[in-house]
Order: structure tokens, then C-alpha cells, then sequence
């Protein structure tokens, strides 16, 4: 078992992404087309 620092930055990545997208699918569902569903999920790929 690794130390629970890392263990809880694991976690608040992992919220923290999954709260962006969400975000970014709120957005861009409300706003036009799926041409802009392309780029965020390119960053979100880089960024993992």
C-alpha cells in the first residue's frame, strides 16, 4: 500500500476530470453541433 497522499491525489485528478467533462459535455450540449465535443476531448486525452 502507497501512502495515502498519493492515493488522494489520485482521487481529486480523477474527480477533477470527471467534473471537467462533465462540464465540457453540459456546454456543448447547450451551446451548437458536435464539431466543439472534438477538442476538449483531444485536451482531456493530453492530459491524461
Amino acid at each position: 500500500m502507497k501512502s495515502p497522499v498519493i492515493l488522494v491525489a489520485i482521487t481529486l485528478t480523477a474527480a477533477i476530470l470527471v467534473a471537467a467533462s462533465l462540464l465540457i459535455f453540459a456546454g456543448t450540449r447547450k451551446s451548437t453541433g458536435t464539431s466543439t465535443l472534438n477538442a476538449p476531448a483531444h485536451l482531456i486525452r493530453n492530459h491524461a
